[in-house]
């Protein structure tokens, strides 16, 4: 029994000294892109989508007269995308933001 004990305290010690380089370097590189994500923000640059914070609040009414260049920026705004015609980017939105009660 007390052979078990240390062959299995061997075995640990050896596998957490052999896994320690490979979580340093892990933990480095966390470190190194977190670093990389501060200085991305710090600059301003923002590199990625942010979704607003509010729903759009509009009535199927106002879909219908909006402008093709206001569904477009209603649309990118969202990070959604929709080719075609004016009237197929008015249906899209609306099937985007609207509950199925406000058709």
């Amino acid at each position: 029994m007390a052979l078990n004990w240390l062959l299995n305290a061997a075995h640990t010690i050896l596998i957490q000294h052999s896994a320690a380089p490979h979580d340093e370097q892990a933990k480095n590189e966390e470190d190194r892109l977190r670093l990389n994500r501060r200085e991305t923000e710090k600059a301003g640059s923002g590199g990625g989508f942010q979704m607003p914070l509010h729903y759009p609040r509009y009535r199927k009414s106002d879909y219908e007269k909006m402008e093709e260049w206001q569904v477009d920026a209603l649309l990118r705004q969202y990070g959604l995308s929709c080719d075609g015609g004016l009237e197929e980017k008015r249906r899209f939105a609306m099937g985007a933001f609207l509950w199925p009660d406000q058709y």
